[in-house]
């Protein structure tokens, strides 16, 4: 959940080191901190708060130096403050510390290093990484290193720096994300390309347990062993302009605009007219494509609810039942996996804890596992037998948008995919749902246009303290991520729930002045979803409807116009892509409530956009 970075080179290190963690902010803001060696000295500032306050507190001391690395926190050990900052640092003050991830056994290891002599000033597990290091250290940074992570269960993304070894910096991971770029000027590591993509397009992409030692003129890799390992750096051709704002008030904005070029791209080479959905670096062989007996889909959040929206799609393309589970859920259920299962694995990051836990213990199960993930040489890429790209391009904001689009555009192309090899659809049909799917961008574009409605709704109800969000099939997962945009950046109370479920309970809970958001989206649940939102209005809701506009007009028949305070219209698309539009009016409307009510829409409260821990 926090972000790491670390330089060494011929530039001045502290500059470097805060303007990266400027672009890592988005995974953790409670603290931040960096450490800078000079003259033989660490010299280490932190402090609780945003990257502004450790600026202003960094202004009045020396923090010359050509080596440091940084940090900011997402709390899970102990509360937000100074002392629980990182870096952390050995009592010696020759070690210092930066670490993404949880300590597990840091509790024994405390009490182990407190035998020895060692004290403790933080709440946090990650203190007793620089004691470890320290205790182990007989001269040798990156041997102590070994031994110590040897010692430790959990999770880490580590950066360590020695005070008597001041040429190089120590790197080492397991199940959190790290890299390492390389440029003329220096070598840098981070949680995230997009901390040092200004400096370098170069980057090697950390295994598991495997070290790197970083001067700043080379980088070698060695296993636990000690043996080297060769690696080849993969080039960034995403632009630097992607990772930042482009004039928009926030970044969620711009991303949110960003949507067409994003379906363009994750389209791109895949969905042709008159030509096969093709997938060319998929190694799924057509016999084991058509063995495929069951699909589960497992993700968390944002990604697990593309996934609800996935199941539908494959199932109505290929007749292959679909099971979507929670990742975090997943693995203690003791899931029955049949043979000839596949499961999709979603996440943007491809790092996320949870996900990650649940496709190794399906991969230990014997199911073949497929990814979607936007990250090029994430754990999850690396570790699935095949790989979906969604190319989305930086996501910074932490409320995700671009990146539900882009997965279930890649789940549409993929049930595609399944349903060409299986004959489940015919040639015209699958014509059809893609000649529908290239014109998504263009309508995509017609929707973020009309935004007049939301904000007047917006403005109108975004001091309210709950909001209901009802749809019925597809608009059931959508209600479920337009639920979740609004509560995670406007920090309203929402639940998502069944159209049909309303009678049997949740209606109880409807006031005159109740705020709800009512889809109407799926033509052949229209009629029955018109019924619920009666049921609502009866009772003296406010509902805010959504509908599908029809050849530039609404549905006549349709009834939601007449039932609600105000309506959104969507362009018409084939019932399976519609929530590839309907969400984008959701994510608008989260947006204007979390503005006018003052929020951080970018950076919301108790969020990181990587959920590196369980």
């Amino acid at each position: 959940m926090c972000g790491i970075v670390g330089y060494i080179g011929s530039s001045q290190a502290a500059p470097l080191l805060i303007d990266s963690l400027k672009r890592l902010e988005y995974r953790g803001y409670d603290s931040a901190g960096i450490s800078v060696f000079n003259q033989g000295v660490l010299n280490t500032v932190k402090c609780k708060g945003r990257i502004s306050v450790l600026e202003e507190k960094m202004s009045s001391q020396d923090l010359s130096g050509l080596a440091g690395i940084g940090h900011t926190r997402w709390a899970t050990h102990g509360e937000p403050s100074d002392v629980n900052s990182h870096p952390h640092t050995s009592p010696s003050g020759r070690i210092s510390v930066v670490h993404n991830g949880i300590i597990e056994n840091y509790q024994a290891l405390r009490a182990y290093l407190i035998s020895k002599g060692y004290t403790f000033t933080s709440e946090t597990d990650t203190e007793v990484i620089p004691h470890l290091i320290d205790y182990y250290y007989k001269g040798s940074i990156t041997e102590a290193v070994s031994k110590a992570v040897s010692k430790m269960e959990g999770s880490y993304a580590l950066g360590v720096l020695a005070r008597d070894e001041p040429d190089k910096i120590v790197a080492v991971r397991k199940d959190s994300p790290l890299v390492i770029g390389t440029s003329d000027k220096g070598n840098f590591l981070a949680s995230d390309v997009s901390a040092f993509l200004p400096y370098s397009r170069l980057v090697y992409y950390s295994d598991d347990n495997e070290l790197a030692v970083i001067r700043g003129d080379s980088i070698e890799f060695l296993s636990a062993e000690g043996d080297p390992i060769p690696k080849t750096p993969v080039e960034i051709t995403w632009s630097v302009d992607a990772a930042e704002k482009g004039g928009y008030e926030h970044f969620m904005l711009k991303e949110i605009h960003e949507q067409p070029k994003a379906i363009r791209d994750t389209m791109a080479s895949r969905i042709v007219a008159g030509s096969p959905v093709a997938f060319e670096s998929l190694k799924l062989s057509e016999d084991g494509i058509k063995s495929v007996e069951k699909i589960f889909i497992v993700a968390c959040g944002t990604a697990y609810h593309a996934g609800v929206v996935g199941r539908t799609i494959i199932e109505k393309m290929t007749g292959i039942p679909v099971e979507t589970d929670i990742a975090s859920e997943f693995r203690y259920r003791d899931p029955i996996i049949p043979k000839n299962a596949l499961m999709i694995v979603i996440s943007q990051s491809g790092e996320t804890a949870d996900t990650l836990a649940a496709m190794r213990e399906a991969k230990r199960k014997g199911a073949s596992i497929l990814a979607i993930t936007n990250v090029v040489g994430s754990s999850v890429a690396r570790e699935a037998d095949n790989v979906i790209h969604t190319w989305a391009g930086p996501e910074i904001a932490v409320a995700s948008t671009k990146a539900y689009v882009t997965q279930i555009i890649a789940i549409l192309a993929f049930g595609l995919y399944l349903a060409q090899i299986r004959g489940s659809m015919s040639e015209e049909e699958i014509e059809s749902v893609k000649g529908e799917m290239l014109n998504l961008p263009e309508k995509a574009e017609a929707v973020l246009s009309q935004k007049e409605t939301l904000q007047k709704f917006a403005a109108q109800t975004y001091n309210h303290r709950d909001m209901f969000y009802l749809g019925r099939g597809l608009d059931y997962a959508l209600a479920m991520e337009g639920a979740l945009k609004l509560k995670e950046i406007s920090y309203i109370h929402t639940e998502s729930y069944a159209g049909g479920e309303l009678k049997h309970g949740t209606i109880a809970l409807i006031e005159s002045g109740t705020v709800v958001i009512a889809l109407a989206t799926q033509e052949s649940l229209r009629e029955k979803m018109i019924s619920n939102i009666k049921e609502v209005t009866t009772r003296g809701a406010n509902v805010l409807g959504f509908t599908i506009n029809k050849q530039g007009e609404n549905f006549s028949d349709d009834g939601v116009a007449s039932v609600v305070t105000a309506t959104f219209s969507i362009p018409w698309t084939q019932p399976l892509l519609v929530p590839v539009l309907a969400v984008i009016p959701l994510q608008l409307f989260a947006y204007y409530v979390a503005v006018l009510r003052g929020c951080d829409v970018d950076k919301p409260r108790n969020l990181a956009k990587s959920v590196t821990v369980e």
